[in-house]
């Protein structure tokens, strides 16, 4: 973070100073009290079940300089009447003053994580760059990212979720993009915003927040991220796997479930060899290979950072080789997108292997009324696909498969964990489910069951 005084703050963001005003202040601030470090300062928020009011000591204590917070407290403080407003009313301000910096804003329904994972790992190449942690990218979590930022950052990566209309805007307003990506339009969230078109004009807020000096990055997975182009009148770069693309993937074959491509760009051609797990990982690689392009980056550079990055992000298409078995740990959240990427990797794992597919699934949530059909067209899927067997906890709506496929319906996880007993030397387990479900104690669970009984790999 830029260095700024307590005052300074104060009426950056028209608060009422209860501390010395010459406090310096060089780091982002903090919501867990637990983080605090010298030089910081600590949100004072507001939950549902927690108020942070009640741990402004403990922040202070580890080296907090001042609490941001809506009431006096017994210690250093700047009074708001709203700690997120006051928060974005500092990043943007901070945002104007660091001139020079290029921010990449990243949206879409899938891969906005693992699309930041990767950009990060190239940009890191090129100099200085800040991106958040895990999936920080809210009202929150973006104001926080940006804050960490001071002169030194040459790059900003932002991702920009999004529950209601006009969100991503806001979020722009505050980061004020140089690029734009839009990775693709999906059902995730379907439930908040009514429809597919919905979501789309809500990504699209992004490209438009774009000004005429400002790169927009548009996908071609979907009908509706294409037709962004429209409202920007800057440079667009496309990618996707189609010979008219600027940026695209040829030759692709997946071997150990990893991807591997030949990129092709204005630049050039270069082989990818990725060790990401999932075709799906595909169209993230060229959405940052795009922004490379955009940036002027030698294609050789990009090429070696994809083959070279590796997941950054926990409980992603984790993969953890046990003795005769593989665990993939994908519990973090799901979606119907990437539940079928998951599946369709979990199908390669297995056939290469020889063993049996076991998909231990959970609820997707966010769904809407289209839940219980999505839900269930993944059922078809794991069918269709050739799924051996499908664990299902505690959501019916995936259905009761056909063919050969094996699916077992339970109420919990515990239910769930009696079928590990079944697992043979050679089989691969998938373990996904939405973020809520805690399917992280499952992939755990069966981790430890499996060392109990068959020992680690030597």
């Amino acid at each position: 973070m830029i260095t700024l005084t307590a005052g300074e703050i104060a009426l950056l963001v028209g608060g009422e100073l209860h501390c010395d005003k010459d406090l310096l202040i060089s780091k982002a601030p903090v919501f867990d009290s637990r983080l605090s470090t010298p030089g910081s300062f600590f949100l004072a928020l507001q939950g549902e079940k927690q108020d942070g009011h009640e741990f402004v000591a403990e922040a202070y204590r580890l080296g907090a300089m001042f609490s941001l917070t809506t009431r006096l407290i017994d210690g250093p403080c700047i009074i708001v009447k709203d700690v997120i407003v006051a928060l974005s009313i500092l990043a943007t301000f901070v945002r104007k003053r660091l001139s020079g910096l290029i921010v990449i804003g990243i949206t879409g329904s899938q891969g906005k994580t693992s699309t930041k994972d990767l950009m990060a790992h190239m940009l890191r190449a090129v100099g200085p760059s800040v991106s958040p942690t895990g999936s920080f990218n809210n009202d929150l979590g973006l104001p926080i990212t940006l804050l960490e930022c001071d002169e030194r950052t040459k790059f900003c990566i932002l991702e920009m979720g999004a529950r209601h209309k006009g969100d991503i805007s806001k979020l722009c307003d505050i980061a004020q993009p140089n690029i734009g990506v839009v990775l693709s339009v999906g059902t995730a969230h379907i439930g908040e915003f009514g429809s597919a078109t919905a979501i789309a004009e809500t990504k699209a807020e992004l490209i438009q927040s774009l000004g005429q000096s400002g790169i927009a990055i548009l996908g071609s997975y979907d009908e509706f991220t294409p037709l962004m182009s429209s409202l920007h009148s800057g440079q667009t770069i496309r990618f996707g796997e189609s010979a008219d693309l600027d940026v695209r993937a040829t030759d692709i074959q997946i071997r150990e479930g990893r991807p591997h491509f030949d990129l092709v760009t204005t630049a050039g051609r270069d082989a990818v060899g990725m060790r990401l797990i999932g075709a799906h990982q595909i169209s993230n690689a060229l959405a940052v290979a795009a922004v490379g392009t955009a940036l002027g980056l030698p294609l050789e550079l990009i090429a070696s950072s994809l083959s070279s990055a590796e997941s950054s992000s926990k409980w992603r298409m984790e993969l953890h080789e046990l003795k005769d078995l593989l665990l993939i740990n994908d519990s973090y959240n799901a979606n119907p997108m990437s539940m079928a990427a998951a599946l369709r990797s979990l199908l390669f794992f297995a056939q290469e292997r020889g063993g049996q597919s076991w998909a231990f699934i959970g609820k997707m949530h966010e769904l809407g009324e289209s839940g219980p059909a999505l839900s269930e067209g993944i059922g078809t899927l794991a069918q269709e696909i050739g799924i051996d067997h499908l664990v299902v906890v505690n959501a019916p709506e995936y259905g009761d498969g056909a063919g050969e496929l094996a699916v077992h319906h339970v109420p919990t996880i515990e239910a769930a964990e009696e079928f590990f007993e079944y697992l043979s030397p050679g089989d691969v387990a998938l373990v996904k489910a939405s973020r809520s479900e805690g399917f992280e104690k499952l992939a755990e669970s069966l981790e430890r069951y499996w060392i109990e009984k068959n020992g680690v790999n030597e």
